[in-house]
């Protein structure tokens, strides 16, 4: 991780281009992770969407899932409740990675503003 921008250090050219480089890595992999963890919600979501009217006209009605390359039958009152508390799950983790992704975002300025470099198109 990379220092904190407001510490007051002496940097070589060599260790700033090492620093950005790191922040720039660092964020494009947290973007990364959002993006899988949004396309995981948005699955949920649309699972969720259909079993929940089944829930109340049909809750023996079988349903199948896939659990550790698995598939597995249950009823869908038996398979709402998990998909709800994972669905709450990856919410929260894709919240705090959201908050993180941000602050880094922050800290890059900062350094950025510090060492004085301009991003081309910016």
């Amino acid at each position: 991780m990379p220092p904190k921008a407001s510490t007051p250090q002496k940097l070589g050219p060599q260790e700033i281009q090492i620093l950005f480089q790191r922040y720039r890595t660092e964020l494009q992999n947290l973007a990364q992770k959002i993006g899988e963890l949004e396309g995981e919600l948005d699955e949920h979501s649309l699972v969720l969407n259909t079993l929940q009217p089944l829930l109340e006209t049909e809750p023996t009605r079988p349903c199948f899932r896939l659990i550790g390359g698995v598939l597995v039958e249950r009823t869908v009152k038996d398979a709402v409740p998990t998909l709800e508390t994972n669905f709450a799950g990856i919410k929260g983790v894709l919240e705090s990675l959201v908050k993180a992704y941000k602050a880094k975002e922050e800290d890059f300025a900062a350094f950025q503003r510090e060492h004085k470099i301009a991003m081309p198109g910016r």
